[in-house]
């Protein structure tokens, strides 16, 4: 790829890069919230109504089915522009994150959980300054945006806390380090998008997939949830159905997610997880029939703004770039061939760009 030059990035065969930022942006986002709301809606039923609380596992089993998918879009490891190794530390924050997060279920109700992750973006955007050839730097409106989201899905899940209460000290404390894992997570996959334009996000999955399971057989044996989820998924064998139904569904999340920070940042695509989760609460509340009360309508409210406030245009001014003018050619008495060589070096050196 020349320098300069867009890598071309394309979603389930349809081409991203030639299309306008807003088409670009949409077909992302339509197949983001597609995976995840289903996704939701699967993870509501299997651990709130099946009382199934087995995250490590749960998760095992979804990797299993993505690498299956990623096979059948025609990825192959000779596609890899990326060493193994830079996987390592990615694979690590992710499967710790996906792990935590659906473990934390058996101890906190969804919408409690979806409040706690959705305070991600702030994390994200604040560790975005750090992270090595990132070094990113938000204009105030967007942190504002970041907070009133924040505070909005707050508000809503206090609510719930009100009329439906299932919060506990493990729960908040697994959910924490979810959010802790998810800060490194979108920062580090934005990094090796910028750093090596020509990874595809089917390889980022694949490896990230690959070098994550065997990360997740220790905890599964220590805690025993290995033995305890194999025996109550056998008793209900239609289990696995669901959690391959969810599998994919979420596959078709996760690669939109991932073309989402390719081209438009972390912080970006964090701020539109949390445009989902709110809508995600929501359907939560309506499917499963639980009481919408004022400050329910409040939050929601302030996520509004939020999601508004984003959709602002940036006021900064576009930074100057300094182009030197060629000088004057003037005639030049005769010199000798040596004095000539380095009269023209420095000539060269003025009339070089200074970007």
């Amino acid at each position: 790829m020349k320098e300069g030059e867009e890598q071309e990035r394309s979603l389930f065969g349809v081409a991203l890069t030639s299309r306008p930022k807003w088409q670009q942006f949409l077909i992302c986002s339509s197949g983001f919230f597609f995976g995840y709301l289903i996704n939701g809606i699967c993870e509501e039923y299997v651990y709130n109504r099946l009382q199934f609380s087995y995250g490590w596992y749960f998760t095992f089993i979804q990797g299993f089915v993505y690498l299956a998918l990623i096979r059948l879009n025609g990825f192959d490891t000779k596609q890899m522009v990326n060493p193994w190794n830079t996987y390592v530390k990615l694979s690590a924050v992710l499967m710790s994150s996906h792990g935590l997060t659906k473990g934390s279920l058996a101890f906190l109700n969804y919408p409690a959980q979806i409040m706690f992750k959705s305070t991600k973006v702030l994390p994200v955007m604040i560790m975005g300054a750090f992270i090595p050839g990132l070094r990113r730097k938000y204009p105030p409106h967007e942190y504002v945006s970041a907070t009133l989201l924040v505070v909005g899905l707050i508000i809503f899940t206090l609510a719930d806390a009100q009329t439906s209460p299932n919060f506990s000290i493990i729960g908040v404390v697994m959910i924490t380090g979810a959010l802790i894992m998810d800060s490194f997570l979108g920062n580090l996959q934005e990094a090796i998008f910028t750093m090596s334009p020509e990874t595809t996000q089917m390889e980022m999955l694949f490896c990230s997939t690959v070098v994550g399971l065997p990360l997740l057989i220790p905890p599964m044996v220590l805690t025993g949830e290995l033995f305890r989820a194999w025996k109550s998924c056998y008793q209900h064998p239609y289990v696995y159905g669901v959690l391959v139904f969810e599998a994919m569904a979420t596959f078709v999340g996760q690669v939109s997610v991932l073309s989402l920070i390719a081209l438009f940042g972390a912080a970006t695509t964090a701020m539109i997880t949390t445009a989902r989760k709110a809508v995600t609460l929501l359907l939560s509340y309506l499917l499963f029939t639980k009481p919408l009360t004022e400050q329910h309508a409040g939050g929601l409210l302030l996520i509004s703004m939020g999601i508004a406030l984003k959709l602002l245009p940036d006021s900064r001014p576009q930074k100057r770039v300094l182009v030197s003018t060629p000088l004057p050619e003037f005639t030049k008495p005769a010199v000798a061939e040596g004095n000539t060589r380095e009269a023209n070096t420095e000539d060269d050196e003025e009339r070089r760009p200074l970007v």
